[in-house]
């Protein structure tokens, strides 16, 4: 693919992701999967899989550090030389969070003055169960045989998957316990359980 291309296709991909990114990093992931996966062919499924995973272990939003990979990778699968596909990692990182910055400038100058305005409300109205459909399916993205297991492929871990998503969800939703400590307990207990087996 021609160089300057690549580098174009990237920005773009990236800049509508973080334009129509409604609902945080989660919400993105069923964009970000769609156009380097589907439409780019940038990742693979399983790639994107990985991603996710390593972008949740890190520190900061999710969108980014998946862009941040992706944009790496993008440029690297194109066979570019690594300092080239490091500025692909800043240039879709960039990119995702240019529209964000944009609209926040714009919106935090206009929103105290008309946040009660009748059209601002609907609008706000109207995104609120976008921004929860946006959630649902990054939630049915990520339930999936390379996260999961199957059961052509390991009943073990569906079972284990299965099980650890019932203790987490009652953890976070009926005992109150914070999400970081979830995650350390789950890790820990995943690392233990896997090193028996």
């Amino acid at each position: 693919m021609n160089g300057i291309v690549i580098w174009m296709k990237l920005f773009w991909t990236f800049f509508k992701i973080g334009l129509f990114g409604f609902g945080g990093g989660y919400g993105m992931l069923s964009l970000i999967q769609n156009e380097v996966v589907e439409k780019q062919h940038w990742i693979s499924n399983s790639e994107f899989t990985d991603i996710v995973a390593v972008s949740q272990m890190t520190p900061g939003p999710i969108g980014i550090n998946s862009a941040t990979y992706v944009g790496y990778k993008a440029i690297e699968n194109g066979g570019m030389s690594r300092t080239e596909a490091m500025l692909g990692s800043l240039l879709a990182s960039f990119s995702v969070m240019l529209p964000s910055f944009i609209l926040m400038l714009l919106i935090s100058a206009f929103f105290m003055h008309y946040k009660t305005h009748k059209s601002v409300q609907t609008v706000l109205k109207w995104l609120r169960p976008v921004v929860v459909g946006m959630l649902a399916a990054a939630v049915l993205l990520l339930l999936n045989e390379e996260n999961l297991g199957g059961f052509q492929r390991d009943n073990l871990q569906l079972y284990v998957s299965i099980g650890l998503f019932i203790l987490a969800f009652i953890a976070t939703y009926f005992w109150k316990i914070g999400p970081i400590k979830v995650i350390l307990i789950a890790g820990l207990f995943g690392g233990l359980f896997y090193s028996l087996v």
